[in-house]
């Protein structure tokens, strides 16, 4: 995103904005955006008031076409105080929508609240919106021991097709050191945290372009492609394969690598370069493996509690910026703790994408290998895939077996949710089956 498109944009946004949508207001907007990864998330509470005569169910969000392009995840739900016992979030429908007298370069999403807002009624909700792509190297290219600069563009004011009554602002940073940023009438720097706001009475579309340049040194680790392979097999175990072409997506390495560096200057050994992984995996996985294609790679550690299995890999080489690299992990799980039964069906129960911390993924294609014989297949998740069937033949198959595939693209960790996939059993696999869940 260049700065002048974006900037261009937000000015064209203001220039053209139609008159605000009369039946709601928007009392307060508090965002408080974080930059502590090269995943950027945004999150906001809305206070909507219905200032108008009818009763309204939906409410309109707005992002800029260049900022919606890098839109991964968006998520609406009630707003909760902060409480001791956290409680499971219902999210609400969101749908992409296409209003009518709207200025150009803005794409719109709808949210519908559970119940329809009365007139001179208010409801409090939040928004969770995760973006890819959205921080940009500056410099593009840095040295093997040079820090790395990032560079975020926004605006100070929200963007709302309301009115907006009291608005505020936060960024917050990995570090204290900020290079520069906008500064505009109440901004204020907290160590790494600004604030802008707040900001009263503002009409609709109003916005104010703001620039941050600042210190990150966290991974940009990308996976181009992950394949992930889930195999049941109901003599007791699902077996998960997962595929990674990885790449540093930060700042570029500029020069030729030297192992003279970092072994003569041992507090600087390449502050941005990806040095290690780390995924949490189920409880009780195990026969945890890590190779790539020379073979095992033994720099991993596994470590687990009840809760969770905790795998530290690091790749046989230090990734820097535009450096890439390509292995495989697979581990089992107990079928028990993945396979149910409702309605004399089966139902694989797992999560969908990598297990891997902050790790963005650019194509994820997730295969789930049923047992031979399998038949009614469906699936069930929580967001929009592409999917379609394929047979693999393995050993002492006769007709193959059912493969079911999904696919989606830009995927966040947010998007590891669980999934199901639902089936019929032949009568030989199904007691197999009974007597493993039994035991």
């Amino acid at each position: 995103m260049g700065i002048s498109r974006f900037v261009l944009l937000v000015f064209t946004i203001s220039m053209l904005a139609s008159p605000a949508l009369s039946d709601l207001v928007l009392s307060k907007v508090d965002r408080r955006i974080y930059l502590t990864s090269h995943i950027v998330r945004i999150s906001s509470t809305l206070e909507v008031e219905n200032a108008g005569p009818e009763t309204v169910s939906k409410v309109l969000l707005a992002f800029p076409d260049l900022q919606a392009q890098n839109l991964a995840y968006l998520m609406a739900s009630p707003h909760e105080a902060k409480a001791k016992v956290k409680v499971s979030v219902v999210s609400f429908p969101i749908d992409v929508v296409k209003p009518e007298d709207m200025p150009p370069g803005v794409t719109f999403y709808s949210v519908s609240l559970p119940q329809g807002l009365t007139v001179g009624a208010s409801f409090t909700f939040d928004v969770l919106a995760v973006f890819t792509q959205a921080l940009r190297p500056m410099p593009e290219q840095i040295g093997q021991a040079d820090i790395q600069l990032v560079l975020y563009q926004d605006s100070a004011y929200y963007l709302s097709p309301y009115v907006v009554k009291v608005q505020s602002l936060s960024l917050k940073v990995p570090d204290s050191r900020i290079e520069s940023y906008t500064t505009l009438q109440s901004t204020k720097v907290q160590g790494s945290e600004i604030k802008y706001g707040p900001y009263e009475n503002l009409p609709a579309f109003s916005s104010s372009p703001i620039t941050v340049h600042f210190e990150n040194n966290l991974p940009f680790a990308i996976a181009q492609e992950l394949v992930r392979e889930i195999e049941i097999s109901h003599w007791g175990n699902v077996l998960v394969t997962e595929h990674y072409k990885l790449i540093h997506g930060g700042a570029q390495s500029k020069g030729e690598f030297s192992r003279l560096e970092p072994q003569a200057r041992e507090n600087v050994q390449g502050p941005s370069a990806v040095r290690y992984l780390v995924a949490h995996l189920p409880p009780r996985a195990h026969s945890v493996y890590y190779r790539d294609a020379i073979g095992n790679i033994s720099t991993s550690h596994l470590r687990g509690d009840s809760k969770k299995t905790e795998l530290l890999i690091e790749p046989r080489y230090p990734m820097f910026g535009g450096w890439r690299t390509a292995f495989t992990i697979g581990y089992g799980l107990p079928l028990q703790d993945c396979l149910y039964e409702s309605e004399g069906r089966r139902f694989l129960n797992i999560t969908f994408s990598s297990p891997m911390i902050e790790l963005v993924i650019d194509t994820l294609i997730v295969k789930v290998v049923l047992p031979e014989g399998s038949s009614d297949i469906s699936v069930a998740a929580p967001f929009f895939m592409k999917q379609w069937q394929e047979t693999k033949i393995s050993h002492l198959d006769i007709v193959g077996r059912a493969v079911v595939v999904l696919e989606k693209t830009n995927l966040v960790p947010e998007h590891n949710q669980y999934f199901q996939v639902l089936f019929c059993s032949p009568c030989s696999i199904e007691k197999a089956c009974t007597l493993v869940l039994a035991y």
